[in-house]
């Protein structure tokens, strides 16, 4: 590692001296599991004054919370289970996300078709999105509308024209779901909570057959550490029950995991106008959106009984997404061939007897073992912010009720996210205009602005100080922004593995496969030069992330 070129706040180069640290304090909280439930968890805790810590055994956003379809969404599906509960729960935090976090989450226009032998009808499709709408408090200007057949086909060509009978259009939110994580852990240690990835927790501490804390072990170095905690939450996702397996085999309740796949086209195979919502002949519904030049197409809803970790787009899964696109669209044929990325993610859902995969409650639920271990589980995306209010809620009843000092009430609905400070969509753009600006002297260009922008919002002004601080250090000055952004993310996201970087801070692996590669191999060195692991240990790393770019590629041959 060379000399430092800058110290951030929250660094990966800092974390065997921040679990020295943690290994010398007691804390109220630990959080295991660095997933947006993880992330939502700590922020909570943190805001109201408790003494805060979460481990993740990879890298935050490793799991389900980078591999969602990347909407926060108010769950229009869950009418059909009659789950109004869920369905006020997340529209209501729709707009809270909205406002807490403008520059990840932007209103996307979606378009329902109703087709000839579709599961909805005009009837039911109008009741549907007009309950879905008053149970999520909707606003005004976002509130739905029918459309006949001709304004269907108008925005939607490609669409087969014989089975379309009418359809709406009404309004999700898209986001980008490991960016979103990430913005909720900045802020979280923001408030002063300590967030540590690639730390696993491999044992429980006890006093008296109570749980005292946890045995983490570092994956550098393989070196251990005592973290003594009062109180430890298990938010591990997919992993939930695993973790409580280290504890006691779970009973009674457990985990029902079901995987959903998403396939990465390029828009010119798939020149969708605009984002769309369909059923498919066996009566599921499909996601069909535009994002950086290409469309992504999900999701699937299958059991799955193997290890989370070894999760994997199957053949069988691409043929029923591909099959379900071609029997309602005409005019583009897609083929395996034309699959270009892709993506698998697990939901952590509650396991009920009987039931399909599709029909699985998306609530979220809290275990308390007899050791004391809190566990929480189920839930969606677009609610993490109250599930950690649940639990961080049941938390702070237990400390208060052993100790006279008081926390502080829940105020997550109105902490902005660490970059977005912003009142509207006409700010942002304003804000990315003046940026430009400032960084044409190291060759910015509008979308290079553009990308830093809708990822990290007012925090692209930190990134373009790096760029000409760097500038006199560079011989080639043609990615300087490029490798700003990457000493960025190692500074102040705690981003330690070149995949930390490509997959989770800035989703390129995803969308832009082949150019994240070459991406990769042109800033290595600069990746090893500005971390503090052995360049042994980072080559190997740089290995496991194009293992995971081979194991996108062959799930796609």
């Amino acid at each position: 590692m060379r000399e430092r070129i800058y110290q951030g706040s929250w660094s990966s180069t800092d974390r065997l001296k921040m679990l020295d640290e943690a290994a010398n304090q007691k804390y109220d909280l630990i959080v295991i599991g660095g997933g947006i439930t993880g992330a939502g968890i700590l922020l909570d805790a943190a805001s109201r004054g408790m003494r805060a810590v979460l481990f993740e055994k990879d890298d935050f956003a490793s799991g389900t919370s980078s591999r969602s379809t990347k909407l926060i969404h108010g769950g229009l599906r869950y009418l059909k289970q009659f789950d109004f509960k869920v369905v006020r729960e997340v529209g209501k935090e729709r707009a809270i996300a909205l406002k807490n976090a403008p520059h990840l989450v932007y209103p996307e226009p979606m378009l329902l078709p109703i087709v000839k032998n579709g599961s909805l009808g005009k009837f039911t499709a109008r009741l549907g999105l007009f309950t879905y709408e008053l149970l999520a408090g909707v606003k005004l200007e976002e509130k739905f509308k029918m459309l006949n057949r001709a304004q269907i086909l108008a925005k939607e060509p490609l669409l087969k024209s014989e089975d379309v009978l009418g359809g709406a259009i009404y309004t999700e939110y898209r986001t980008d779901d490991s960016r979103l994580t990430i913005s909720v852990f900045k802020t979280a240690v923001k408030q002063g909570g300590v967030a540590i990835n690639h730390c696993k927790v491999i044992r429980f501490l006890k006093d008296q057959d109570r749980i005292s804390g946890v045995i983490v072990e570092e994956k550098s170095t393989g070196k251990q550490f005592e973290i003594r905690g009062t109180i430890v939450v298990n938010a591990a996702g997919p992993w939930v029950d695993e973790v409580r397996n280290l504890d006691v085999a779970p009973k009674g309740k457990r985990l029902h995991l079901t995987q959903g796949v998403h396939l990465v086209f390029a828009a010119e195979k798939f020149p969708l106008k605009q984002s769309i919502y369909f059923d498919t002949k066996d009566g599921r519904m499909i996601f069909a959106i535009p994002r950086e030049g290409k469309i992504y197409l999900g999701t699937t809803d299958t059991n799955f009984t193997a290890l989370p970790d070894s999760t994997q787009i199957q053949k069988e899964d691409a043929v029923y997404l591909i099959d379900a696109f071609n029997s309602r669209f005409s005019g583009a044929r897609l083929q395996l061939s034309d699959i270009e990325s892709g993506w698998a993610g697990i939901r952590p859902l509650i396991h009920e007897e009987g039931k399909d995969p599709s029909e699985l409650s998306r609530k979220d639920e809290i275990f308390e073992s007899a050791s004391g271990l809190l566990s929480i589980a189920g839930g969606k995306l677009t609610g993490y912010r109250i599930m950690a209010e649940k639990i961080v809620n049941k938390v702070q009843k237990k400390l208060e009720s052993s100790r006279s000092n008081k926390f502080q009430s829940c105020k997550t609905k109105s902490i902005r996210l660490v970059g977005g400070d912003f009142e509207n969509q006409q700010e942002i753009i304003e804000f990315g205009g003046i940026q430009l600006g400032e960084a044409k002297q190291i060759g910015a260009t509008p979308s290079q602005i553009h990308w830093l922008v809708e990822r990290y919002g007012r925090e692209t002004e930190k990134i373009i100080e790096l760029g000409y601080q760097i500038w006199p250090l560079l011989e080639d000055k043609t990615s300087v922004l490029k490798k700003a952004e990457i000493l960025y993310c190692i500074e102040e996201e705690m981003a330690m593995l070149p995949a930390d970087f490509y997959i989770r801070r800035c989703s390129g692996l995803y969308f832009k496969l082949e150019e994240t590669i070459e991406e990769f191999h042109a800033h290595e060195q600069w990746f090893l030069d500005n971390n503090s692991y052995s360049n042994d240990f980072m080559k190997e790393s740089g290995y496991a992330f194009l293992h995971e770019a081979d194991k996108i590629k062959s799930a796609l041959l």
